[in-house]
């Protein structure tokens, strides 16, 4: 066995490694390192991944043993955490849902009008 069959190149992991952490974090998987909250968008989760799928498809017998277990791996875990959040659907609402819920009930309800009959200066005129 050479050395090419048991090496992983730098640039390949950090490009595969990359799109699974969106992947991850597209999910809600994972906090988003920017604004720390957990945000859910199925729609991206699954282009990262369908991306990583092309790559391995277009690149099928130029990587090396390490690289395609790598891939194959990444791909695998993210296709089945894909899968267990669709099954959960939308069940679990969103981090922005929760926070405008719990900002609508800090603030008292408004009050409603007095009807104007109640009013003694009704129909007086100076």
């Amino acid at each position: 066995m050479n050395q090419t069959d048991v090496t992983l190149d730098p640039l390949f992991f950090q490009l595969v490694v990359s799109l699974q952490g969106g992947a991850m974090h597209q999910m809600g998987k994972i906090a988003s390192p920017l604004t720390g909250k957990v945000e859910r968008d199925l729609d991206m989760a699954k282009s990262s991944i369908d991306l990583l799928g092309m790559l391995k498809n277009k690149t099928e017998g130029n990587l090396t043993d390490e690289e395609k277990k790598l891939l194959d791996h990444i791909l695998y875990e993210l296709r089945m955490n894909y899968v267990d959040e669709l099954k959960k659907g939308d069940a679990e609402p969103s981090e922005k849902e929760a926070e405008d819920s719990a900002s609508s009930s800090d603030q008292p309800a408004p009050q409603e009008a007095s009807p104007q009959a109640d009013d003694p200066n009704q129909g007086k005129s100076d």
